[in-house]
């Protein structure tokens, strides 16, 4: 699978999915179809295709890694118990995931974001020049966000906000890379039809060097 996880050290992609979408009004907002797929099909296939050391997905309100069955090789799966209390559990769940396979990074994104392609996620992960790297769209920061190991014990363990609250209490951390994509995120049915209306192109099966370019989703 790696073959940029090797800058400053093995990296892995944290792909956040434990929450219940409870604005979306059909049904569990990840599993919805998106051109014909599971939304977060979308964001696992682009974290996979990065490059990186492994990738783990943090379930939580639904029972994800049952339900998708077919998962490409390579991801796995925790599940966080306590996503109801906020994201900011999920994040923690995936980063103990990390600490217990030795990774020294964590590149971090969201499950609900279905067009950020796979050279954001090799973007951020490549680039180690400060603990907090996050990639920014048209200079808007947006995940995924690069933490360094050395950055995850200053991480709030409770509340709705992962990264965020990091990098405003702590600016002089953070750095950023801009990368190419559309980094919205679904919320509601209308993002959701706004989104697949859009025409932007997922780039999860982009060219990366990577063993994961093609999707193995059914």
């Amino acid at each position: 699978m790696a073959d940029v996880g090797s800058v400053g050290g093995r990296v892995a992609a944290v792909v956040l999915a434990a929450g219940r979408g409870t604005r979306f009004s059909a049904g569990p907002k990840l599993l919805a179809p998106f051109r014909g797929r599971p939304l977060v099909a979308w964001a696992i296939d682009a974290a996979g295709a990065a490059g990186l050391d492994a990738v783990v997905v943090v379930t939580g309100a639904v029972p994800l890694a049952a339900v998708l069955g077919d998962a490409p090789p390579g991801v796995a799966f925790v599940e966080n118990p306590h996503w109801h209390e906020g994201q900011a559990t999920s994040l923690r769940a995936g980063l103990d995931w990390c600490a217990r396979g030795g990774f020294e990074a964590a590149v971090v994104g969201l499950g609900d974001q279905p067009l950020v392609p796979a050279s954001a996620w090799r973007a951020v992960g490549r680039s180690g020049h400060a603990p907090v790297v996050t990639a920014t769209f048209g200079g808007v920061r947006r995940p995924p966000v690069r933490l360094d190991a050395s950055a995850w014990a200053l991480l709030s363990g409770w509340g709705d906000e992962g990264a965020r609250e990091l990098m405003r209490r702590r600016p002089d951390l953070v750095g950023e890379v801009a990368c190419e994509g559309d980094p919205a995120d679904v919320d509601t049915l209308d993002d959701l039809r706004t989104l697949d209306q859009s025409g932007t192109r997922p780039g999860a099966g982009e060219s990366s060097g990577s063993k994961n370019e093609v999707s193995e989703w059914s």
